[in-house]
């Protein structure tokens, strides 16, 4: 640890999710604090534990934030990047 800069770590079950999935209105955009998640790691589940109906009046409040940046090569990911199961194509 350097002088000053404190350590960050986390202890326990982990869970680590990357994608663009909150920024295009996906159903992680949809959690709010508060709600209960249960995860199964033995039949690799994740199940949010909100109603249908809860799920599609937060649908239609939703917006998109906005973009952190708006050119370059990090605008070039942002805009064509997709889930991991399809990787980071930046070429059409």
């Amino acid at each position: 640890m350097a002088h000053g800069h404190p350590t960050l770590s986390s202890h326990g079950f982990c869970i680590g999710h990357v994608v663009p999935e909150a920024q295009v209105g996906g159903p992680i955009a949809l959690v709010r604090d508060g709600d209960t998640i249960s995860v199964d790691a033995v039949k690799n589940t994740i199940e949010l534990h909100v109603s249908a109906e809860e799920l599609e009046k937060r649908r239609s409040q939703w917006a998109a934030p906005p973009l952190k940046v708006s050119q370059g090569t990090l605008f070039k990911y942002i805009k064509t990047v997709t889930d991991a199961s399809h990787g980071c194509i930046t070429d059409a």
